[in-house]
């Protein structure tokens, strides 16, 4: 859009049809600070659907935003524990795009955010997601508050949230939810993919070589092989060389 060529967009019409945080959302999403913007309607109802939907999982989901304790290792199960390392690998991508001006992706980082909180089951025995739904609840709101601020702060209030949301603390990774107890690593056979393992996070590499070796797809590859090298980046993948 540009006003030279006369081809600018009225806000007002938008704002009017679907509402002020809609064109926000819109209009942060739809390109980086340092690109011109494309007009797409398509983009506009998408930016509403995503809002709507926010809306409606928000109070579809209702007693479960009740104060919690919150979440931790001795009475979170695996899953749970995965599904908080997803919202806080999300925020910390957030915070730092955040700080590059990088709004689009940021609003991309929103989006993943609930599609991961939809995740959480609820029901009995679901204590630990509730109190999960509500940690990445609010981090999700704050992230929105300088995009989409009427409705993060509608939300705010209407979940239970403690005070003004224009004055609560940004939101801070925990860095101990991140640790992971087992990662997977890609095995490659001369720098072709052949298969996955599961180690200890810090495994010994003679352990992660003895796995990947012992993989029965890697296998296929390597037997009556003679095996050069094997080489590994730790947390990531091993690379098996043979002749």
């Amino acid at each position: 859009m540009s006003k030279s060529k006369n081809n600018g967009v009225d806000p007002q019409e938008l704002i009017a049809k679907y509402g002020a945080d809609t064109a926000r959302l819109f209009t942060m999403f739809a390109a980086p600070p340092e690109q011109s913007l494309e007009w797409s309607d398509a983009g506009v109802e998408g930016a509403y659907r995503f809002l709507k939907r926010l809306w409606v999982f928000a109070h579809e989901q209702g007693d479960r935003f009740e104060k919690q304790a919150g979440v931790n290792g001795s009475m979170a199960g695996p899953e749970a524990l995965a599904l908080r390392r997803d919202i806080h690998q999300i925020l910390k991508q957030a915070n730092y795009d955040f700080r590059k001006h990088q709004f689009n992706t940021v609003v991309s980082a929103a989006m993943k955010l609930l599609n991961t909180l939809e995740r959480t089951p609820a029901g009995t025995g679901a204590r630990a997601y509730d109190e999960l739904l509500r940690e990445g609840m609010s981090i999700l709101l704050r992230l929105l508050a300088p995009i989409t601020p009427h409705i993060s702060h509608a939300l705010w209030h209407e979940l239970g949230f403690a005070g003004d949301i224009t004055q609560a603390a940004w939101p801070e990774v925990d860095e101990s939810a991140l640790v992971q107890d087992e990662v997977e690593l890609v095995v490659q056979v001369n720098g072709k993919l052949r298969g996955h393992i599961t180690a200890a996070s810090g495994a010994h590499q003679a352990d992660v070589q003895a796995a990947a070796l012992a993989d029965g797809n890697v296998k296929r590859y390597t037997e009556g092989k003679e095996i050069k090298k094997v080489v590994i980046v730790p947390g990531k993948l091993v690379n098996i060389v043979v002749a």
